[in-house]
């Protein structure tokens, strides 16, 4: 198991959750400074981590993994369970430099529902249809 602090905002006031991330069970344990804590699992990490963002809609998780453009391919997800993850661009095909951790900070783009996720993974699709390698 390895832990991540993931910072969040959360009532306008900044703070930290730990996120216990267990990959080969694909689970994550939350826990709030409040102490609270709550068990997700899914089909990979990435999964889990979208229940988290989709269960607490009034708090922005500050992670590449909340940002509007990120998602694993099913290869990524394979290998690193969800952790290695693309930050899609309109336009442009994924390469390996477009490879991140879900866990690295990111306060850009942020969502609170991992389907406006997948609806930009189709809608980058689409973008990328006519363009050559």
């Amino acid at each position: 198991m390895k832990r991540q602090l993931v910072p969040v905002i959360k009532d306008g006031q900044r703070e930290e959750v730990v996120l216990d991330v267990n990959a080969q069970k694909s689970t994550i344990l939350l826990t709030f400074k409040s102490g609270w804590s709550k068990k997700y699992s899914g089909a990979d990490v990435y999964e889990c981590l979208g229940k988290i963002i989709k269960e607490h809609t009034d708090i922005k998780f500050l992670c590449k993994g909340a940002k509007l453009s990120v998602r694993p391919s099913s290869m990524s997800s394979q290998m690193s369970s969800g952790i290695a993850a693309y930050e899609h661009v309109l336009g442009k095909r994924a390469s390996r430099a477009d490879l991140v951790n879900i866990f690295d900070y990111e306060d850009r783009d942020i969502v609170s529902d991992p389907q406006l996720q997948k609806d930009y993974f189709f809608l980058w699709l689409e973008s990328i249809k006519n363009v050559d390698e």
